[in-house]
């Protein structure tokens, strides 16, 4: 790559396990978990929530559980008992929530927001967000790192899938690079797959997975792109909605 080159940088990380080898060098991680956090992050602000609070372990949750908070815990695909929801994006779709805070712990998703954010600017990425993030992330013109939770530290096709989508419209607007061989696989398995994205997953683990758990409405909803047209954003502990954090400045 020619070091004039005065492009911002894109790339694509596959899984929390290889972030610290890319986290000196982004001013913006988009964090991606498609099946299921991100997805049900980006429903819950659609449908009016205040602010979502994640974090990474069952001991936190139950410590905001305690404090009065609505918190929501999922491991391993299910619900974690005593929780008022896991992260179906269905759980997220009812009228009480609107203007709550909620408490997030997930497997894979709130652990990745909770290491990126000592990097830099978290944003949530999803395909249900997929335009309006990708239009916004355009116009940062910043080093922009692409962070899928894949499942428990390996990689996943549908994190990766999405993080090509956002790469491939980046690098097409011409003001961006890439150098990793990394990006260039998610570039190409998004090219593959764009066309028919859920037959495409069909035989991916992590929607087998959830097929076994008869979560089918559940992966159709979040392999959908454009269902919630939301950009979460991470300020301090929480995640609140972008144009709520404009309106308010």
């Amino acid at each position: 790559m020619d070091s004039s080159d005065s492009r911002h940088k894109v790339e694509v990380c596959f899984s929390p396990y290889l972030f610290s080898l890319y986290k000196e060098e982004f001013e913006i991680i988009v964090v991606i978990d498609v099946l299921r956090a991100t997805s049900a992050i980006c429903t819950a602000f659609h449908n009016g929530i205040k602010e979502l609070i994640p974090v990474s372990t069952i001991e936190e949750a139950r410590e905001y559980q305690k404090k009065g908070y609505l918190v929501g815990a999922e491991r391993q695909g299910r619900v974690v008992d005593g929780f008022d929801f896991g992260n179906s994006p269905y759980h997220y779709m009812k009228e009480e929530l609107k203007d709550q805070t909620l408490v997030l712990s997930t497997t894979n998703g709130t652990r990745s927001i909770n290491i990126a954010k000592e990097a830099g600017q978290v944003v949530i990425g999803s395909l249900s967000n997929l335009d309006v993030l990708k239009h916004w992330l355009e116009r940062q013109n910043k080093n922009i790192l692409c962070l899928c939770s894949g499942w428990q530290n390996k990689f996943n096709l549908e994190d990766t899938i999405c993080a090509g989508a956002i790469l491939d419209h980046l690098l097409a607007t011409g003001n961006y690079r890439s150098e990793e061989d990394a990006s260039i696989a998610a570039k190409y398995l998004f090219l593959s797959a764009k066309d028919n994205i859920l037959g495409y997953l069909k035989a991916s683990s992590h929607r087998r997975r959830l097929k076994n758990l008869n979560l089918n409405e559940d992966i159709k909803y979040c392999l959908t792109p454009n269902t919630a047209p939301v950009i979460p954003i991470l300020q301090g502990d929480r995640l609140v909605e972008i144009n709520s954090l404009v309106e308010s400045e």
